[in-house]
C-alpha cells in the first residue's frame, strides 16, 4: 500500500485556474489589481507580462472568468475570425502569435468597444515587433508586469504544484526547496514534476532526502 501523502497512481495533473486559487504575494499584487478594476481600464486593452511560469495564464483565467471574455492561445491568433468573437477577448503567450492577425484582432475589438488582455514575457518596449502599426499601439497601452517571486511567495507556488498533482507536502520539505532552488515560477513547476515523478516510481513519499537529489540532478 503507497503512502497516505502520495498518489497511489500516476493520475492528471489538475491545474486550478479560479481566482480563489491564485496566489497573491507583492510580486504580482498590482497585477491582479489591474485584473480586478476591470472594466475600469483606462484604455481598451491591457498588456500583461512576466517571465514563464509567472502565473500569467492564470491571471488571464481569472480576467476571463470576471469579464466573460474568450481565451484565445497566442498560437492560434492566426486562425480567428475577429468579426465572429464578441465580447471580451484575452490572447495568452501573445509572443507566439502572428504580428498581421494580432493587429487585425486588436484593431476589431477596439473598433467595436470591447476589451482585450495580451499575456507576454516582456513588456511591449522592451519587444521586438516588426510591424510598426501593432508596435506602436502596444507601446502606448498600459502595462501590469509580474516580478521574480518572494521567498512566502515561491513557497506558496510549490505547494499548489505539489496540491494540483494529489500530494500532501511536509513545510520542512517546502523549506528545504525554497533555500536552495532556483528562484523562478518555471523551476517550481519542473521541480514538483520530478518530485512527482520520482515518488510515484518509489512508491515513497516527497521526502527532503528525495528532494536533495533532485536539485543535485540540476547541478549535474
Amino acid at each position: 500500500m503507497s503512502p497516505p501523502s502520495q498518489r497511489a497512481f500516476d493520475l492528471p495533473v489538475v491545474t486550478g485556474f479560479g481566482r480563489a486559487d491564485f496566489l497573491v504575494s507583492d510580486s504580482n499584487r498590482v497585477a491582479f489589481e489591474w485584473m480586478e478594476r476591470w472594466p475600469g481600464w483606462p484604455a481598451p486593452a491591457l498588456v500583461l507580462h512576466g517571465p514563464p511560469g509567472s502565473g500569467k495564464t492564470h491571471l488571464a483565467h481569472v480576467w476571463c472568468q470576471k469579464a466573460g471574455a474568450t481565451l484565445i492561445a497566442g498560437a492560434a491568433v492566426a486562425g480567428a475570425e475577429p468579426w465572429s468573437l464578441a465580447g471580451p477577448i484575452a490572447v495568452d503567450d501573445m509572443d507566439r502569435a502572428g504580428e498581421e492577425p494580432l493587429l487585425h484582432l486588436y484593431n476589431s475589438c477596439v473598433e467595436r468597444g470591447g476589451s482585450l488582455l495580451l499575456t507576454m514575457r516582456a513588456p511591449p518596449a522592451m519587444t521586438a515587433i516588426a510591424l510598426a502599426d501593432l508596435g506602436s499601439r502596444l507601446r502606448a497601452l498600459p502595462t501590469a508586469g509580474i516580478a521574480p517571486p518572494d521567498d512566502a511567495l515561491l513557497a506558496a507556488v510549490l505547494v499548489k504544484h505539489f496540491t494540483d498533482r494529489g500530494i500532501r507536502i511536509a513545510p520542512g520539505v517546502i523549506a528545504y526547496l525554497v533555500s536552495r532552488m532556483e528562484r523562478s515560477f518555471a523551476a517550481a513547476a519542473v521541480l514538483a514534476g520530478r518530485l512527482d515523478q520520482l515518488a510515484l516510481s518509489a512508491g515513497k513519499p516527497v521526502s527532503v532526502k528525495l528532494a536533495r537529489a533532485v536539485l543535485a540532478e540540476s547541478d549535474d
